[in-house]
């Protein structure tokens, strides 16, 4: 990349939010898409964030927040649920290719987290695999709920901050580098209308912003 050589977490998450402030206001750069960057990146991969997202057609991660070639190793299910190949494609991302953020993107009228709410109310799961999804994101609903938090908004941002410690609870290599201050987990939702990604919950963000590149 071009910006930082070996970025801190902290220093990921700000190149991050940069590009995202880009896409809003419209002045995007499309940095890292052209020839020159093809052939940089075709040896190597060096990408400075893991971004486990949605799958939703509309939460394009290079296309919402500005970057490029070899910037972002991107992994996605509907409803960021997150299953062991999931697990094993994040660890990837941090533990051999080193990037030192991993972001977790959920988003509003997210229809996953809407099953789930619509199950819970009238006791009716859909077929197929889909149910297994709707399975998954169930818990942060009724976590949500026992917190008082009933809203769309809130609901999306507690199951958002759920997948965040569900990573670093099922992810003992994910967990130590958050430890030792070498990596960040954050939860980020992505606002349809305006393009915005806003701050629901950060792991070792603070921490890790102490600790020089290495």
């Amino acid at each position: 990349m071009t910006e930082f050589h070996t970025p801190t977490p902290r220093d990921a998450f700000e190149l991050l939010m940069a590009g995202n402030e880009r896409f809003v206001s419209g002045a995007t750069e499309h940095p890292n898409q052209d020839a020159a960057r093809r052939a940089e990146t075709a040896p190597s991969q060096r990408p400075f964030a893991v971004l486990f997202g949605c799958s939703d057609s509309r939460l394009a991660a290079e296309i919402i927040f500005d970057r490029g070639l070899g910037d972002l190793f991107v992994v996605r299910t509907a409803g960021h649920v997150a299953g062991t190949e999931v697990l094993g494609s994040i660890e990837f991302g941090v533990a051999v290719l080193n990037a030192p953020l991993v972001v977790v993107l959920g988003h509003d009228a997210c229809g996953a987290v809407a099953a789930a709410c619509s199950a819970l109310e009238n006791g009716q799961t859909p077929g197929g695999f889909v149910r297994d999804v709707v399975e998954r994101v169930t818990p942060s609903v009724l976590a949500a709920r026992a917190a008082g938090r009933e809203t769309a908004e809130e609901i999306v941002a507690e199951h958002i901050e759920h997948t965040v410690d569900l990573l670093l609870e099922r992810s003992r290599v994910l967990a130590e580098r958050v430890a030792a201050g070498r990596a960040a987990v954050v939860g980020l939702s992505y606002r349809l209308a305006d393009g915005s990604a806003q701050l629901v919950a950060a792991r070792g963000l603070d921490a890790a912003a102490l600790t020089p590149s290495s």
